[in-house]
This record gives C-alpha cells, structure tokens and sequence, in this order.
C-alpha cells in the first residue's frame, strides 16, 4: 500500500515507517524537524529510513495547508499515519502557542486533506495524558477523559474529538492511539529514559520527582510501532450496539474507534531507575523533588478492547527493552 506517515523523522514514527517498509508498504514521511530536541538525531534517523528503497521524505510544516495539499494531489495514500506532533507535558505549561500550531491547526489540515481525499483510513496518536485527572487505574477508553491536567493532553483530547467531527460528518474511517509512555532505542532527548541514562553516564544527578513516589506503564517503541500497523488495517466502523441514551466514549455510531496501546503494568519510577543502573552497570545520584504542574502520580493501560481488534497488545519486558536502549545509547553516543 502506500502509506502516509508524520513525523517520520520522530521517535516512534522512525520506528513505525521501519516496520511499514519492512512490511513492504510504499512510505512518504513528512516531518518538519523542528528544533524542540536535537536536530541531528532526527537527521540520522531519516538517514537511516532512506536506505529503504520504498521510502521517500519530505519536509515542511503540516500547519502549511497549501503544501500538505499539493502531497494528497499528488499521491492517493491508502493509509495515512498521523505521528507528528508537539510533544511534551512540561513545555506545554511554558510554551502553549506551540501546541496550538502543531497539535490543532496541523490536525485540521490532515483531517480536511483526508477528508477530500476519501481516505479509507487516518490512524492517529493520541496520549494517555489525556485521562488527566481520572485516577482510577487501569485506564479504560470507555471512562471518560474530561479532566486535562495540562494543555499538551488537551490538545490530544481535542484531536480525538475533532477527528469524531469528520468521522461523523464526511464518514472518514479515524483510529485513535493513546500512547502509553514510550520508550526504547533512538528516544526522545527530553524523555526520562535517555535524561537519566546521560546524567547517570556523566556523574550527575536525576531529577525524581514526586519523591520516587510515582509509576508508569513504560512501553517499548517496537510493540509500539507493532501495534500501529495491525490498527491500520482495523478500519472502523459504526458501533451497531452504540447507545447515544448513555454514550460510550471508545466507540461510536460513525466510523470512529478509540484504543489504549501500552504494556498493561505499571512499573514503580525507582524500580525503573533501578533496572536502567544495572543495565548501565552504574548508580544514580539522586534528586528528590516535588510533583512537577501537569504530571499524573500512575498509568496502566486497559489494552482488552486493542486484543481484541487487532490480537496484539505490546508485552516487552521492561529489562528487556531497557536492555535494547542501553545497547542503541551506547552505540550512537560512543561509549
């Protein structure tokens, strides 16, 4: 097929394009490379996507509604993957407008390209930051997820309703992901895993906040990615038990679908600090400090309704997959 991914000069879109050229799909990537983390680490994974002959990159902005339609003209896309994204809790608190731009102008001009296009399926990245305030655990697609605690995860939950819109409106067949803490080789910079694996390797210290006292269903990027390429043959449909009396909030009765994708566990932040010490074979200073504006205590994915759709749920072991970023880290960073 051919497939449109954004963002494929990301973390998971990287990984994600990997597994579609493996697969043997025709792949355009679109990624800006913006400057919010290292260049050159986007660089080298594009560099490393365009030794697949079926891969072909191009770069501007997705805000451009004029460039991202001369793409669609260009090309029928039998999928498109929607990665691309501001990312980041914390930035969001200090940077709002940026998430604006990339997260809901962006949104729109693929919604509205796929919509003209008749595309037979938009697969998108949501986040597990959008259950904000909703505490109970684990987190179900069928609770509602109302209570943003931070504009990035607001910016999510109106990508999910937005996508709803045109499913309803023009009946464009949109997946929703909800991520559930990423994790792996060539990671994101700004994330925990390669903030504590460079401070441990330099001798200083890890900010843990609030006291240690949190956990995270860590998932690794390959079930991640894994997980993408099944959803996008999953094209929904409309729910014939959908009740608008007493509405689910996963399902619908236009072709419209919500899934949890992480690893179904949620793994205490020490036990995850611990397990990255021994694959570095060294310990961390630590920083005890309070709860950072905009974080959540736990996660853990419900996954029963993606096992159900797609027969996989991501299921990597943590040491296992903490193995492989230590690997890759050591690797691209020399040592």
């Amino acid at each position: 097929m051919k497939v449109l991914v954004t963002g494929a000069a990301g973390f998971i879109g990287m990984h994600t394009t990997e597994r579609l050229l493996a697969a043997g799909h025709a792949v355009t990537g679109i990624d800006n490379l913006d400057p919010y983390y290292d260049v050159g680490l986007k660089r080298a994974r594009l560099e490393r996507l365009r030794r697949h002959p079926g891969f072909t990159a191009l770069e501007f902005d997705l805000a451009d509604a004029t460039a991202l339609g001369a793409v669609f003209r260009n090309t029928a896309f039998d999928r498109v993957i929607h990665l691309a994204a501001q990312p980041g809790v914390r930035y969001s608190i200090t940077h709002p407008h940026a998430y604006a731009q990339a997260n809901l102008v962006a949104f729109l001009n693929v919604l509205e390209a796929c919509r003209h296009a008749h595309t037979p399926h938009l697969v998108y990245a949501s986040s597990s930051s959008v259950y904000g305030g909703n505490t109970r655990l684990p987190f179900a697609e069928h609770d509602a997820a109302d209570h943003p605690v931070s504009l990035y995860a607001a910016t999510k939950r109106a990508n999910e309703l937005m996508a709803h819109s045109y499913s309803h409106l023009y009946g464009l067949p949109a997946t929703g992901l909800r991520f559930f803490t990423v994790y792996g080789p060539w990671g994101r910079p700004d994330m925990s895993p390669m903030l504590f694996a460079r401070a441990i390797c330099d001798g200083r210290p890890i900010d843990v906040f609030n006291g240690g006292a949190m956990s995270r269903d860590y998932t690794f990027v390959a079930d991640i990615a894994e997980g993408v390429v099944r959803v996008m043959d999953a094209i929904p449909g409309a729910d014939p038990a959908f009740d608008s009396s007493s509405p689910d909030p996963a399902t619908s009765n236009a072709p419209w679908r919500l899934y949890n994708i992480g690893n179904h566990q949620s793994v205490p932040l020490l036990e995850f600090i611990e397990t990255l010490e021994r694959a570095l074979g060294r310990t961390a200073i630590k920083r005890m400090l309070p709860m950072q504006p905009g974080d959540v205590v736990a996660t853990r994915a419900d996954v029963d309704d993606l096992m159900a759709a797609v027969g996989f749920a991501p299921s990597t072991p943590l040491a296992t997959g903490i193995g492989r970023f230590v690997a890759w880290f050591r690797e691209y960073y020399g040592g």
